[in-house]
């Protein structure tokens, strides 16, 4: 069965108004008859309902093994379900609604088995990057998102591999799915790790406690009371999963977190993120690739490298969830130049390490090396045929005069300042070993280049792997 329609839509933008169609998701609702009771009704989506079915009793309680359902028939042009189940089902059982998307239900269950849940003891642990890792492969597999924005999607792996998917319009029902697909194919979740496109709730903690789930991120945030239910039932809970970013809110042990090194000392790390953006059209620092932002992937590797970022932008509440000091420009509508001296001038260290936000393939070791470089200048720059790299480049506050002085005369060019201060040129040739492609230097000003970055894209690759990536996007800009 369709998962959806399509449907006659008006399409509005700044050129105007038109029509066309748009795939519109199915919203099924589903009657469970159990044991010859009328129970309860699910919204779901019209695909696999068996696997829906089978593992919302399971995640109930009611249901162990495929043993326990003595027959499971579905008529999908009625919405009807019947189901006879080996337990008996209590008089006085009510069901209740939730907070899942579409109305989840559960039952009045006690939830002692959340306490003692096998998770709680023992479990494995993960390694951030098999967290990532999950987090993309569940996007790649999440068509019905991309195709009208409508569908919630859950998956399972072992910590190198997915092990089972699903998608529904409900969040709830997508582990759901999850439960009963394993129940017929008979994979044990105990010590799996979960990942969610929706919020975390205590529900859907509950229900991942049950199949022994040692692990839970989601690309957006938990509750309150899931949480503090993680904690209680042994479980690792992450949220905001993004690019390489995540956030630990309960059982941090169960990771296997990457040692990033001693940060940079006496550096700051500068973001310019003010540019005018003609080329492109649209605010480059916005584009996304690899599920987040140019900025944020910038921004990860700026903060294992220094213990203080700064972002310079005059539109601060575009990085309000940047946990960052964000800082406006000093001279307004004065290019980049103004931006490094802004960075410059805010910053508590006496060097600043600067960087574009349109260049997502910059490299923690390329940055070491310009920083730890035994160099003494104001400024130490990348240099090679196509000139410097100012905007990949370390400055010293003794430029300020100088660089006032540029900005004061109206002269907008980075590299007007150069002749009063000492600057130092480091080769790219310096570089070649830690970056064989010069992708730490290369930025993307054109619509053309970031679609082409985008088709580019290969399944399991990063902004993080970039060699084979970044080498299609041809020269330059």
């Amino acid at each position: 069965m369709e998962q959806n329609n399509q449907g006659k839509i008006v399409r509005v933008d700044k050129t105007g108004a038109t029509l066309s169609e748009r795939a519109v998701v199915r919203e099924f609702p589903l009657r469970l008859t159990v044991n010859g009771r009328e129970l309860a009704t699910l919204i779901a989506s019209p695909h696999q309902l068996n696997y829906l079915v089978a593992g919302f009793f399971r995640l109930q309680g009611m249901v162990a093994t495929l043993d326990d359902i003595l027959s499971l028939g579905i008529c999908s042009d009625f919405g009807a379900a019947r189901v006879q189940l080996r337990q008996d089902i209590p008089l006085d059982l009510r069901p209740v609604l939730t907070s899942g998307c579409g109305t989840g239900i559960t039952f009045d269950f006690p939830m002692e088995a959340v306490e003692t849940t096998p998770s709680a003891a023992g479990a494995p642990t993960f390694s951030a990057e098999s967290i990532f890792s999950l987090m993309r492969e569940l996007q790649r597999h999440a068509e019905g998102y991309r195709r009208h924005g409508g569908m919630h999607s859950a998956a399972v792996g072992d910590g190198q591999k997915m092990l089972l998917y699903a998608e529904d319009i409900g969040r709830h029902n997508t582990l759901d799915r999850i439960a009963g697909e394993a129940l017929f194919k008979g994979v044990d979740l105990s010590g799996k790790l979960l990942v969610t496109s929706g919020r975390v709730s205590t529900e859907m903690v509950a229900k991942a406690a049950r199949l022994g789930i040692a692990a839970i991120a989601s690309r957006t945030s938990p509750t309150d009371m899931a949480v503090r239910l993680s904690e209680q039932a042994g479980i690792c809970l992450i949220g905001y999963v993004r690019a390489e970013t995540m956030e630990i809110f309960s059982h941090a042990g169960r990771l296997r977190l990457p040692d990033a090194g001693p940060r940079l000392a006496g550096v700051t790390g500068v973001i310019l993120a003010g540019g005018e953006s003609r080329r492109m059209g649209s605010d480059k620092s916005l584009l996304p690739i690899d599920g987040a932002r140019f900025i944020d992937h910038i921004y990860r590797r700026l903060n294992t490298l220094f213990d203080e970022v700064i972002i310079v932008t005059n539109s601060p509440d575009l990085y309000a969830d940047i946990p960052c000091r964000k800082v406006p420009d000093l001279h307004r509508a004065q290019g980049s130049l103004a931006g490094i001296h802004s960075g410059l001038h805010h910053a508590r260290h006496e060097r600043i390490f600067v960087v574009a936000c349109d260049m997502p393939f910059v490299s923690p070791a390329v940055i070491r090396h310009l920083c730890l470089a035994n160099k003494t200048g104001d400024v130490v720059i990348p240099w090679g045929e196509q000139g410097f790299e100012p905007l990949h480049a370390v400055y010293g506050k003794g430029c300020l005069p100088a660089m006032e002085r540029t900005l004061v005369r109206g002269d907008r060019r980075i590299v007007s300042f150069f002749d009063e201060v000492k600057v130092v040129q480091m080769p790219l040739e310096d570089f070649a070993e830690l970056d064989p492609q010069g992708l730490s230097f290369r930025n993307i000003n054109t619509p053309q280049e970031y679609f082409h970055l985008r088709e580019k894209q290969i399944p399991g690759n990063t902004v993080e792997q970039t060699d084979t990536l970044g080498a299609r996007l041809g020269q330059k800009g």
